[in-house]
């Protein structure tokens, strides 16, 4: 299992101190970026496993990271109580339990106050996705990439071609992120149809980069399954052995 929260750390010592036996763990964080090639510009999710969390270049911009998606959570609150919405501030960073709060902290509010009936209806545009929207900043993706590497960690780009959570960059920009060090795809996803993963396949297949699975498991608040998709062990195995940064626990 891995253990991959966004743009934070934070929950690798629970998550050890919770591990059962036999299970191996790998740690890792999702990290908020952006391609700046077109405009405007399109947002990008990067996985990063097994760095080291001190290296200072790394830590530092997941501090920035989390400290803007805190900042941003505070004004989409503040929006949707002036408009006479009964959430709280406190109740959402409950939510976060530590962590870095993000919209799905705030969908689980709207959740719990019966204004909506999902995380997928709460991220719609008569909610967080246009009415409520705020931007929020992202790390250029070829510079998170270095700093990954820089720290020992191994880089998958996250769900590449999850067209129904917005645009998504064309191939292009693949190959680019590839020479740059990128070392993987997530093709299995519950946003890629099979068609799109054949795509990834084939892609990564033709780059040299290895194919990942992921469940993308954010809580009990939407429907994914934790281990809905998987990664190959062979596959694991070549991400331990590219790791310098953490030893897989386990």
């Amino acid at each position: 299992m891995a253990i991959t929260d966004h743009d934070t750390t934070g929950g690798w010592a629970a998550a050890e101190a919770a591990r059962p036996a036999g299970l191996r763990l790998v740690r890792g964080a999702e990290l908020s970026c952006r391609w700046h090639g077109v405009q405007p510009s399109i947002s990008l999710h990067l996985l990063a496993y097994l760095f080291d969390p001190a290296e200072p270049a790394l830590a530092e911009a997941m501090r920035h990271l989390r400290t803007d998606r805190e900042q941003r959570g505070e004004r989409i609150v503040e929006k949707l109580r002036a408009d006479g919405v009964p959430i709280t501030w406190d109740e959402v960073h409950g939510y976060a339990a530590g962590g870095s709060v993000g919209r799905p902290h705030i969908a689980q509010a709207l959740i719990r106050a019966g204004l909506v009936a999902s995380t997928t209806e709460a991220f719609a545009s008569a909610w967080l996705g246009a009415r409520y929207f705020v931007p929020k900043i992202d790390l250029d993706v070829f510079e998170a990439i270095a700093a990954v590497r820089a720290a020992g960690g191994v880089p998958v780009f996250a769900h590449p071609r999850a067209t129904k959570r917005g645009r998504v960059v064309p191939d292009e920009l693949i190959v680019e992120l590839a020479d740059a060090g990128l070392f993987g795809l997530e093709a299995d996803h519950e946003d890629h149809s099979p068609a799109e993963r054949a795509e990834i396949r084939s892609l990564a297949d033709r780059l040299g980069l290895v194919v990942t699975g992921s469940s993308d498991f954010h809580g009990t608040h939407k429907t994914v399954q934790l281990g809905a998709f998987v990664t190959a062990p062979e596959v694991f195995e070549k991400i331990a052995a590219a790791a310098t940064g953490v030893t897989v626990l386990g």
